[in-house]
Parts: structure tokens; sequence; C-alpha cells
């Protein structure tokens, strides 16, 4: 007979080394599949015992299938009276396709007509289709103009082991195989041969890397707890051969029963040590995991000569650099040791120091990654690491990223003396002081909402830099600016400067702060809903909300912080109707100040609904709420236009517009500050009051105002940037331009 385990990308010679150990005759290795032959006990065996195959399938042909009806002439030529009994279902599952046959539901449909038809011309009815809950599975897999027709033996996948240990919403699972490959590839088998073997798990799933190690350890057959079998309603299942190996798999679990294994776990995610320990009595598996953090975890590695260490990073993607720098610190600790990790990328070969001794190339979700193996290096170079005042020493992964650290302490030193002066409770500490750290690292500390957050800033880095050492001095700089300031790794947000194709400021949305936050939307009668996420801080003695979860930005602008007290002082200058309109105004920080400067009527206006509500909120939040303050979902440059043919006008305006605009809702194709801001100043300043004066901002760095235009028609314009950036962002003086607007 001729077999088939299937297996995700990359676990072909894990497996086929799997299938070797044991007894399986004739293993070749083939791409997502290792073929064996033997008798059908052969393929039982890998079923119970496998745990790298994904399914076992009993390659029952090879035919031809370069159109529909050469593959009907092939499956009909099959003798299924043989494989289906009289009343069983059948389901037939499909794969590939070719010129002729480019749809996988129509080879299934025409696989499914021929075997029906043979058995309705042997016996005179129809075998009865159950998609859902077969009998036999039949599967049909296209290679060019051949397809190969099989029988699943396995049933549902072999990685569903006959269990389900999942507790935790917070932690995302590891299959099983993927957690058995882990431990196989750093050779932890060999371990349990021996005395009290030790594995040390760093970061394991919802406990699946322990459950497989026990497993392995206690000699237990990881499908002894499956209840369906695909060879089950097979015609031709031998149950003799079953039950002895059943039988079998039992007595050398029994005889395995006194063997001891030590289990130390490092997970300090939320859940994690209930999921372990759930994963391990789940699988019937008397082992109690040692739950540590990593720095004791480690030391007992350490002190084990035979000690494997695992680490499961797969978890944490290319969007989670915070999490990913906070790990690979505590990763760093097991330089020397023996390390099977699953990761992305190679920054764990940097944290530990070592290249991978054993390197596998596979596929988590959608994403690759690798399976890595690094051997135990008594000699191990020391870590580079950094040192913090109060002498805590960070492990880095850049030796330079001492400068940073000296840098950064340095400045947050200066930066929080000011902003005590100052009363100042969120500001920017770090500007791309050193141009190979090109990050802006702001603090916010709350005020109703207590805590402390970062928002850290990549400026994109120049092509012929490359984007691996960038990558790496980023996870550096996360690694140390949370413990210098304060803040905890999950309270760090992170995203990367660039000019996107749509103009936004961001490539991508922020990479928010990487564990759930807790808390939900709260509406108790007199007070304004604080949705989940979000937290409150102060400015210039008022409460604004911002939300690092799912924003471009996190709801203000930090160096506007001097503009928006410039309005307030403003506001409470102007005479006779006081009112106000804010443009492009995002969540209505401006709007605030406003009508803290005892603005009478506001108008905020934004494309964005949620931003809307969002202003609304700090509106409320500061007492102004009433008809007076109006919030107006529109397209600002449309409205604009209409507004001139009204009789509306305000005393002061505020304008701070985006660099590029091209939304779908918006009526013209796009905005360019520099293309169109002449034209709009000008729809600006008919919005004015006889004495009214507007401030327009744009964040444009090498923006030029056309000031020949301007006064041409009328308007005034000066410059006051230097007038409105903040001493936190004096190393950027072109984080904006400001200008006040008057008519001439």
């Amino acid at each position: 007979m001729e077999f088939v385990a299937t297996c995700p990308k990359g676990f072909e010679r894990l497996l086929a080394d799997e299938l070797i150990a044991l007894g399986e005759p004739q293993v070749r290795p083939l791409s997502g599949q290792v073929s064996f032959g033997g008798e059908l006990r052969d393929a039982y065996r890998a079923c119970l015992w496998s745990r790298l195959a994904s399914r076992v399938l009993l390659v029952l042909s090879r035919i031809d299938a370069h159109d529909s009806d050469a593959l009907y002439e092939g499956v009909s030529a099959i003798a299924w009276g043989d494989h289906l009994a009289p009343g069983a279902s059948f389901a037939v599952d499909a794969h590939g396709t070719n010129d002729q046959l480019r749809n996988t539901q129509f080879v299934a449909l025409r696989t499914k007509d021929a075997i029906v038809d043979r058995l309705l011309r042997e016996r005179g009815s129809r075998p009865m289709v159950n998609a859902a809950w077969p009998d036999v599975t039949v599967g049909v897999r296209l290679s060019g103009r051949r397809a190969t027709v099989s029988l699943d033996l396995s049933g549902g996948p072999l990685f569903q082991r006959g269990y389900d240990s999942r507790t935790s919403a917070h932690i995302p699972p590891l299959r099983p195989d993927y957690a058995a490959a882990l431990l196989m590839l750093g050779g932890w088998q060999r371990a349990v041969d021996g005395d009290g073997p030790l594995l040390v798990a760093l970061w394991a799933g919802q406990g699946s890397v322990l459950a497989e190690a026990a497993g392995m350890a206690l000699d237990r057959a990881p499908g002894l707890l499956r209840s369906r079998w695909g060879f089950a309603g097979w015609a031709g299942h031998d149950a003799g051969a079953w039950d002895e190996l059943l039988d079998e798999a039992d007595a050398r679990a029994e005889a395995a029963s006194g063997r001891t294994c030590h289990l130390v776990v490092a997970d300090d995610r939320r859940g994690a040590e209930a999921a372990c320990r759930q994963a391990l009595r789940a699988a019937g598996l008397p082992c109690v995991p040692e739950c540590l953090a990593a720095t004791g975890a480690l030391e007992r590695a350490a002190a084990a000569p035979s000690a494997l260490v695992t680490c499961d990073l797969s978890w944490v993607g290319e969007d989670a650099p915070a999490t990913e720098a906070a790990a690979l610190s505590a990763v760093a600790e097991a330089s020397g040791l023996r390390v099977a990790a699953l990761c992305r990328g190679s920054a764990l070969d940097a944290a530990l120091r070592s290249e991978p001794a054993s390197c596998v190339d596979v596929i988590v979700g959608r994403d690759p990654a690798r399976l890595c193996r690094f051997e135990s290096a008594p000699a191990a170079p020391p870590a580079p690491t950094v040192t913090l005042p109060g002498g805590v020493r960070v492990p880095v992964l850049v030796s330079a990223s001492d400068q940073f650290a000296a840098r950064l302490s340095k400045v947050v030193r200066l930066r929080a003396k000011w902003a005590r002066r100052e009363d100042v409770s969120c500001y920017r500490v770090y500007d791309a002081d050193l141009p190979d750290y090109a990050v802006a690292i702001e603090l916010y500390e709350g005020s109703e909402t207590p805590g402390r957050w970062l928002t850290v800033s990549e400026y994109a880095a120049p092509r012929g830099v490359d984007a691996d050492l960038a990558r790496r001095r980023l996870l550096d700089v996360l690694a140390i600016a949370p413990r210098v300031l304060g803040v905890a790794p999950a309270d760090v947000s992170v995203r990367v400067r660039t000019r996107s194709r749509g103009g936004s400021q961001y490539a991508d949305e922020a990479r928010a702060p990487e564990r759930p936050r807790p808390g939900r939307s709260s509406r108790r009668e007199g007070r304004v809903e604080l949705p989940a996420g979000s937290h409150l801080v102060d400015e210039g003695g008022l409460t604004f909300e911002v939300n690092f979860d799912a924003r471009h930005d996190c709801g203000i602008f930090l160096d506007h912080r001097d503009t928006r007290a410039r309005i307030r002082e403003m506001m409470k200058q102007t005479k006779g109707s006081k009112r106000f309109l804010n443009l492009f105004a995002y969540t209505g920080t401006a709007t605030v100040y406003a009508a803290d400067g005892g603005a009478k009527h506001t108008t905020t206006v934004d494309l964005s609904r949620p931003s809307l509500d969002w202003a609304r909120r700090n509106m409320a939040r500061n007492g102004f709420v009433g008809p007076q303050h109006e919030f107006v979902p529109a397209d600002v440059l449309s409205w604009v236009t209409e507004q001139r043919h009204t009789r509306n006008r305000w005393d002061l305006i505020f304008c701070d517009v985006p660099t590029f605009s091209n939304s779908a809702r918006m009526r013209r194709a796009s905005f360019d500050v520099q293309r169109d801001h002449a034209e709009l100043i000008i729809g600006v300043s008919r919005l004015l009051t006889r004495e009214g004066r507007a401030i327009f901002s744009c964040n444009l760095r090498g923006f030029k105002p056309d000031v020949e235009k301007l006064v041409r028609a009328g308007v005034r314009l000066v410059d006051i940037t230097d007038e409105t950036i903040p001493e936190d962002f004096a190393r950027n003086r072109k984080i904006h331009h400001a200008y006040v607007v008057t008519r001439g």
C-alpha cells in the first residue's frame, strides 16, 4: 500500500524523521507531504503516534485528469465497492486546478458523479453524500494533468488532539503540531530518554508546548484521546489491527507512568499560567508546571546541562515592536543555552548573539516564520547591555544603543524639570536627537484616568540604511525608553512616519499597544462617555480624551499646545459676537480652548463623524454644551465655498489643514496644501468679520505661501510660526507653519 502524510509547509524533513523513528518503511519527503509504504497497520500507527502529520491518506490511484471527462473516467475505474459499504456516506475533498479544471468545486462534483454512477450500476442504489459527517472522505489532488485519488484515514486534522484546553481569549494559541515541531527541532525526544528532563518554555502558547513535551516524556500517543477517525466507516478498516495498536499504546503509557519531567514556564501574559495548567489537565497529563519570571526560569535552565529552552514568538507580529522588544530583552538571557524558537525575522539571532544551527522556514497563519535551533555554547559572548539610571542593565541588539540610552536619560531629566515648571503633563521627550535613532518619543500622563503612556514615532529610514539594522535599533529604543520613562511596554504605541501614496502622515494605522485594554464605554448620568481604551489628560487647565489604540494620532497634537493657548487669549480679546470657527477640527481641542476663552458660539467642522463625536465629548467634558456649540460633518472645502454665499461670519477662525487628502467623500478629487492653500485661505478670509482674524497652519515642512496671490485677493498673512513652536519641539522648528490671516 502507498500512503501520504500531509503536513504544514517546512515540516517535511521533520515529519520524515518522525515517521522513520516510528518504523514506517519507504519514507520519502515531498512538498507539503511525506510518502511512505507498508501495510495498513503502518498507516494506523502514523495516525495514532505522529505529532507532526496533518492527515494520513491511503493512495487509491493516480489518474489522467487533463479534462473533466478524463477525470470522470479515471475515478470511475476505481473499485468503489471495496471502500464504501452499503449505506455508508461519503464526501469529496478537492485541491488544485489546471487549464481545463479551474474550479475545485467542479472537480469535487465530477468526482462525486463518477463514484455515484459506478455504485449505482453495481448495486442499483445511490450512495449517500454527507459533506458534514461522512463515513468516508475521498481526496482528489490535481497536479498538472494528473490527479491523485485517496482516502482520508485520519478524519479531522491530526493536530486536533481530542481535547480542548483553550481558556484565555487574551493569548493566541500555538497549534500542537507547531509546538511538537519546536520540541523535535530542539532535540526534546533525546532529552526525555535521559533522567528528569527539564523544559523551560518562554511563552508556551495556551500550554500546547507543555502538553506536547509532557506527552513525549510520558510516552503518550497523541491520538489516544481522539474519538473519531476517518477509517472507522471505511469498508477496508481492520478493527483488529487498530485495537492491537491501541492496546500497545496503553501499555507504553502505563510503562512510562513512573517517569518524571520538569516543566518551567515563563509567560507574563494575563491568563497564561491558568492556560498552561488547564492544557495539561485536559490532555490527562499528571504534570504541574512551575511558573517563574524569565530570569529565574533561565537560571534553572543554565543549571541543567541537558535543559531545552523553547521560545514561541510567533504571537508577536511585525506591528507589535514594543512587545517584541520586551520579549527579546528577556530572551537575551538565554544566550549560550540550547534554544528552539518559533519567530519572525532575524532579531532573535542578534538577541542570542548566535547563528542558528538549524533553521526551517514555515508559515504561521499567513505570515512567514522560522523554526530555529540554537546550540548551547558555554563560551557565548556576553550580551551587549546598556546601563540606565539606577543601575538597571538592559540587553540590547545593537551595541551603539548605549549612546541612545545616555542621550535619552539626559533629555528626560531636563524635559521633566521643564514640564514641572511649566505645568505640562504631555510633551515630546526626544526628537531624533541622534540621526541613527530617528524616532520621536512623546509622554502622556493621565489625569482622571491615572497612567503613563508613550508614543514612539519612527521616521522612515533612508533607502540606503539596512532595514534589518533599522529594525533592531527600533527594538532597542522600545526596550530602553519604557524603562527610562517608567512606562509598561504594553502602554507604548508605535507608528512609522512616512509619505504614503495617499499623502497620509503615517504608512499604517497607529501600531497600538499590543494587549487588549480593559474597560467599557460608560454613560453614567452626569458623566461624559469615555470609550473603551481611552484615557483623560490635562492641558492648559482643560481635560481631553486620548486614545492610543486605533488612530493615526492619539487625539491631540502636542506641537500646537502654544497655538491653542494663543487661540484662547485671542478669543478673550475678541469683541462683539465672539463667534469661533474650527476647520479640519479633528477632535476639537482648539474649540475647547476657544470656548474657555469666552466664545459665545462655536462651529466645529470636519469630514469625520467619529472625530466630531470625539470633539463633542471633549467639549462636554469641559462643561461646554448647548445649541450654541454646533458640530458640522462636511467636506471643509465645499462647506467654506457654501458659507461664502451666506451671512454667516466669524470673529476667530482656526484652520489646521492636512498636507494632502484624497478622501472618497470629498467633492473634489484631492487637496494638496501647497497647490490649493491660496484658494482656501482666500475663502476663509471671506468668512471673517471686519475685524476678524484667522490662524492658518499646516505641517508641510517645505511649505511656502503664495503671498503675491493672497495680496492680490486682499488677504494679509503674518508668519507666527516661531511664536507657536513649544519648547519641547525646539529641535524640529518645521514641525508646523502658522500664520495670522486678516482681510486687507
